[in-house]
């Protein structure tokens, strides 16, 4: 059979028509791959540059601190943004001349980031509760919460104990007393004179007194006025007498702030949170049983006082703690029968002596008071001591007995004692932050953090840029053709 060159012609057309197009479909998908694989090196150039800007992270916040962030004033103290997308730049440019791809960087930038300060010290707090819940695990989170809700259940009952007995005002109420009964017995004797001038028989003898019981309470009033540290510390201890300027702290001074980023930062007020933080902060900062040898040297107590002076913060703790245990020891000798007889027996004979026995229920609430105080003392010199103290005492536990209140000055050493089941300086210092709000603790650490890190050496380290989250952008021209943006974030986590 034979084909004509007519339809020869229509065939060859056909087929022509059918290759160009199947050429086009070629040469389209070829260039699509070309822009995927543009766009696939131009997102791992982003990815890269952000990986390598944040493995420059700050050294000795992690080392010492175990925080991640990175100082984004690049050493110069304020919060240099211009630093960071030049090095995010310089990252990713040589990834992108990579292959025979022709990709040109036009232009680089941030569209947010987060500062560790950012909150009121939010991302700061989150970091460190985070960190917590990986180092103790569950079990030990469990553990740390038993442990603390039990102390903090009985501190409370202790503080409230100590409230009532110090707005019962017994001591004020026992001063009341004996200035009238000391103004009676002058009245009563001025009368009795009187009456023997007005019978003309005037005694050449002494009017007889009544003998007096040994009065401690006196005694106990005047130590109670003497300097909080002059009782509580033993003797040898120097104390530190570092000073700290707030104005230029994270607390005191403005701070510098991020740019919202799509992922907003939630508030966490959780209790276990709470536990965590504060637990961060014992194995962190320095106190008084284990000074900081930068910034201040009692770092907690600055937590808990907020003053501006490690003698002022000390005064502080100290005072709470003779406040807390007071309190304990005035309710442990309320329930001890054998104590309270003791009290009301010296009350009765002191009342006697001073020809007023309705005043012995006045005068023993003062002597319960003042044996608790001189317990207290005690009690709080031995922590300071590095001794051990129980929260609630039993009578095994006593140190002073009500015939030795007079002579405390003279036992602050021999009468103290310790118990090794009981609780440390630490343990009573971890129970009195717990009360203190979490923005004053966040604010507060951060002081002692930036403070500490500036004494060694970097004056111009400051918190408020240090960078922990960066959302950023590229324009990318590739093959001289299409343009691509991109945009990436990268966080520590």
């Amino acid at each position: 059979m034979k084909y004509c060159g007519k339809e020869r012609g229509s065939i060859t057309l056909f087929l022509a028509l059918i290759l160009s197009l199947l050429l086009s479909l070629v040469c389209t998908s070829i260039e699509s791959v070309r822009m995927a694989s543009a766009r696939t090196q131009i997102l791992n150039s982003m990815d890269i540059g952000l990986y390598s800007v944040f493995g420059q992270y700050d050294r000795k916040l992690l080392e010492e601190y175990d925080l991640f962030a990175l100082d984004g004033s690049m050493g110069g103290g304020q919060l240099n943004l211009a630093k960071i997308c030049d090095n995010l730049e310089a990252y990713m440019k040589p990834v992108l001349k990579q292959n025979s791809q022709k990709l040109e960087l036009h232009q680089s930038g941030l569209t947010g980031y987060r500062l560790l300060t950012d909150e009121c010290g939010e991302v700061f707090y989150q970091q460190i509760v985070q960190y917590m819940q990986e180092t103790l695990g569950s079990q030990g989170v469990q553990l740390l919460l038993n442990k603390m809700s039990d102390r903090e259940r009985k501190t409370e009952e202790a503080d409230l104990k100590a409230k009532q007995a110090e707005t019962g005002g017994s001591i004020d109420r026992y001063d009341s007393e004996m200035n009238q009964a000391s103004q009676k017995s002058r009245q009563a004797a001025q009368e009795a004179e009187n009456r023997q001038q007005q019978e003309g028989q005037i005694s050449t003898q002494p009017a007889p007194t009544q003998p007096q019981a040994d009065n401690p309470i006196s005694i106990i009033k005047r130590i109670m006025k003497m300097g909080i540290l002059e009782l509580v510390l033993p003797p040898g201890r120097e104390i530190s007498t570092r000073t700290v300027s707030k104005d230029t702290m994270v607390s005191g001074r403005q701070l510098q702030q991020g740019m919202e980023m799509p992922d907003g930062v939630t508030a966490d007020s959780s209790y276990t949170s709470g536990v965590l933080f504060q637990q961060y902060l014992m194995n962190h900062l320095g106190n008084y049983t284990d000074p900081s040898k930068e910034s201040l040297a009692y770092q907690m107590e600055y937590v808990f006082g907020g003053r501006d002076n490690d003698i002022d913060n000390l005064k502080s703790v100290a005072s709470k703690l003779l406040f807390i245990r007071e309190g304990v020891n005035f309710a442990c000798l309320m329930a001890d029968n054998v104590k309270r007889t003791e009290a009301q027996a010296l009350a009765a004979a002191i009342a006697s002596g001073f020809l007023v026995p309705p005043a012995a229920v006045v005068i023993e609430s003062a002597l319960l008071l003042c044996w608790a105080f001189a317990e207290s003392v005690l009690d709080v010199r031995e922590l300071f001591a590095g001794g051990k103290i129980p929260l609630v005492k039993t009578s095994a536990d006593w140190q002073i007995s009500l015939s030795n209140l007079s002579s405390l000055m003279e036992g602050l050493d021999s009468m103290r004692k310790n118990n090794e089941h009981g609780l440390s300086y630490e343990d009573y210092l971890q129970v009195l932050i717990l009360p203190v709000s979490k923005e004053k603790k966040v604010m507060r650490a951060m002081d002692m953090i930036e403070d500490a890190i500036r004494k060694k050496g970097r004056a111009n380290f400051y918190m408020d840029s240090c960078v922990v989250a960066l959302e950023a952008f590229a324009e990318v021209k590739a093959n001289r053709k299409k343009e691509f943006q991109v945009i990436r974030q990268y966080c520590y986590e």
